[in-house]
């Protein structure tokens, strides 16, 4: 399959930022709550694709949601507890950044529930689910998937960017010698959530920019939503001065022009050349 080239790349996804501002508006009008499960292999693509929705969204309207590891009261909590203080009054948008799913993935492959915690997830997750969507939540799920060799590969790039490497723990690198642990778990978990209140949909991560439009587009088409006609705004006259005058410089401690330095040896270079 051909990758997806830059510009028709941006010119969708610009497109569709358009279009999720629409879905915004709509939701804040009709006071519609909406949630978004990201979910997945560690760098399949999960937090670029957040990233591109959430990036032209008012963030009093679209929140992202990451939570850290549980504390110690919160692991005496239902285990769905934490979450729920998360979920979305009316005209809210919640992105959850890996989720309650936790619990059927990396807690049951590294051990850090019982088989009785795990198995209760399971049971309970379906119900927990239905119950949001039958009180109005508009629950979507995506599972960001990537094979084994693009996996590795996105992982040896963040080991040479000092901007990424942050993205690599521990437990990233345990997902490479568990990779088929990981596999049954998403498995298993599917077979027990993908259910028809609140189903999967799988996006396909070796090619991110691909991955990024077709979950963007797809999300879009599961929403009844429409444009809300905005107000109309009109810029007011700026009224005459009073007088007033701006407090001297000199009197203020003001941030170093770090850009001149950097004009100044752009425009060196350009006089060697």
């Amino acid at each position: 399959m051909d990758r997806l080239d830059r510009e028709t790349y941006e010119r969708e996804l610009l497109r569709l930022q358009t279009e999720l501002v629409k879905l915004q508006e709509w939701v804040r009008e009709t006071g519609a709550r909406l949630v978004v499960i990201f979910e997945g292999r560690d760098a399949a693509g999960k937090g670029s694709a957040i990233k591109r929705i959430a990036e032209h969204l008012n963030p009093r309207v679209a929140r992202i949601v990451a939570l850290p590891a549980p504390s110690g009261r919160e692991r005496t909590q239902w285990y769905f507890q934490r979450y729920v203080a998360h979920l979305p009054a009316a005209g809210e948008i919640v992105l959850l950044d890996r989720s309650w799913y936790n619990r059927a993935g990396v807690e049951h492959v590294m051990g850090y529930c019982t088989p009785e915690e795990h198995r209760l997830f399971l049971r309970q997750c379906p119900l927990f689910e239905r119950m949001l969507v039958e009180d109005g939540i508009l629950l979507r799920k995506y599972w960001f998937s990537v094979s084994d060799a693009e996996q590795e590969r996105r992982f040896r790039k963040r080991l040479d960017d000092p901007l990424k490497r942050w993205k690599l723990s521990p437990m990233d690198l345990e997902s490479l010698t568990r990779w088929e642990d990981y596999s049954r778990a998403k498995d298993e978990m599917m077979v027990h959530t993908d259910i028809s209140d609140s189903p999967w949909y799988v996006v396909e991560g070796d090619d991110k920019r691909r991955a990024r439009i077709n979950m963007i587009a797809h999300l879009l088409g599961t929403v009844d939503y429409h444009e809300v006609t905005a107000p109309r705004i009109t810029l007011p006259e700026r009224p005459s001065s009073t007088g007033y005058q701006r407090t001297a410089r000199a009197l203020q401690t003001e941030v170093p022009d770090h850009a001149a330095g950097l004009v100044r040896d752009n425009h060196n270079r350009k006089v060697k050349t």
